[in-house]
Order: C-alpha cells, then structure tokens, then sequence
C-alpha cells in the first residue's frame, strides 16, 4: 500500500513535470500567493490519505531573486495506516520571472524508509548538484553533479509551469513532450490531452481538461495510458481529480477545498 500511495503522488506531479521552456507560449499565471488545494485519496470505498499543495504566503528569495515557494505534503490515514504510515513533503523553490525552478526538495517518510534530498538548480548554465543527507536530515551524505539538456522542471514547478500555459487551443490527440529532473534522472514523457469533460467534484460541476501521460510498462498500473488527471477550464486551472487504473480497481484522488485562488 505504501507503494502505490508513493506512486500516485509521484504520478501526479510527473504528469506535468518538466515542461520545456523552449518553444512554449506562457500566459501570466493563474495562481497567486496563499494558493491551498486539498486532496483526498481514496480505493473503492476506502479514504487511504490526504495531500495537499500550498503556495506561501510571501514571497521567498533565492539567489538574490523572489521565488514562490511552494509544498506538496501526502499523508495516509486511518485503516491505511495498518499498511505503514506515509508522511512525505515534496516542495521546490520557483523563480516569479522563470517560471523554472531554483531548488527543489523531497523529506520521504514511508514506513521505515527516510530520504531527506535537496536539488540545486542552475538553468543559466544547464546544471543541478543534487545533496543526500542522512535520515534524521542533518548530515550531508552524498554530493552529486548532473548536466541538465537543458532548461527543465521538478516534479512540483513542472505542475504549476503547466498550469501557466494556453491550453484553450489544445485539441482531442494533441502531445506535448515534457521533460524533468528526478531521482538522478531526466525524464522525456509524452503527455496527450484527450479532450474536455463536465465533472461533478466538491467545489461544485466543473468544465475541465483531460491530460493522460504515456507511462513505461510497470507492475501497478493497467494500460500504456492508465492515468487521467483533470483539471478546470477556468481562469484557475486546478487539478479537480485524478484516476489510475490498477491491475484490480482504480486509484482516485479527488479535491476537497480550494483556497486563496487568484480567480473567484
């Protein structure tokens, strides 16, 4: 359970992570300071977990330059919790100008299992140092240097730079190649955008896109698509619900309040 908890959460963000900076036409962000969406993850009947994604309140400097500083938290409750508890906390530093990342982070508490990692960001000249510590987060255990191809996303901003993108001339079929840096790695991802749907969530009937990410072949999920993540048509473009098909029943994740949006 613990496995595929961490998987859907990772799913969620490597959906949109890593657009490419090149070659995108972005529009002024639909978000703002103080942004709180909340999520309830759930399989059939069950409420395995919470997550949630909060944009501070102010802005946050790095490297002489305000950033928003953004965190997604995911935490299983109640009979989930007989499996292992999960606590994790992703969160990335975000450039107000860029649009790309600076920093990027990761505490993971999965049963057992810590990893506390922090990713440094140099989108000028096409670098990231990546540092590990140990699992009470206070000694520096590794340090690694990876060259980037070029501008990229982490698994937080990617989401968010997306959310800044014109999507209303997106037709049924249309692709868009994403790429990000995660766990060491760059990831190329074709995400396709298969049209628009009505949808009945807790904020009330919502208009919304469907975007399925083509996923390598895995021991979870059901199907080359088996992912579908919707997100509102409006000025706000939130994510409102996402659904992966398991080899037995389907992972929903589905919002519950939203906070401080930028659009009434």
């Amino acid at each position: 359970m613990k496995r595929i908890l961490g998987t859907l959460t990772l799913l969620l963000f490597l959906t949109f992570a890593g657009l490419s900076a090149e070659g995108q036409n972005s529009t002024p962000p639909p978000y703002i300071f103080g942004e709180e969406l909340s999520f309830e993850v759930s399989y059939g009947w069950l409420n395995l977990a919470d997550a949630k994604m909060q944009i501070s309140k102010k802005p946050h400097e790095q490297n002489n330059k305000p950033h928003y500083k953004i965190d997604v938290y995911g935490k299983t409750k109640g009979a989930a919790t007989i499996f292992g508890k999960v606590n994790d906390n992703w969160g990335t530093y975000l450039d107000i100008d860029s649009k790309l990342p600076s920093m990027s982070y990761r505490h993971i508490e999965e049963g057992k299992y810590r990893k506390h990692e922090y990713v440094h960001f140099d989108q000028e000249n096409n670098n990231a140092t990546l540092e590990l510590f140990d699992r009470e987060n206070k000694n520096l255990k590794e340090t690694k240097k990876f060259d980037l191809p070029g501008h990229v996303q982490d698994l937080v901003s990617g989401f968010y730079y997306l959310r800044a993108q014109d999507l209303s001339k997106m037709k049924a079929g249309d692709t868009i190649i994403i790429r990000g840096f995660f766990d060491k790695e760059i990831y190329n991802i074709k995400l396709i955008y298969e049209g628009a749907e009505t949808l009945n969530t807790n904020l009330g009937k919502k208009e919304t896109y469907i975007f399925s990410p083509q996923l390598p072949k895995n021991k979870l999920f059901r199907g080359e698509y088996p992912v579908k993540v919707w997100v509102t048509k409006d000025q706000n473009k939130i994510p409102v619900k996402i659904k992966a098909n398991l080899f037995i029943g389907s992972l929903n994740l589905d919002i519950v309040t939203a906070k401080g949006l930028k659009h009434n």
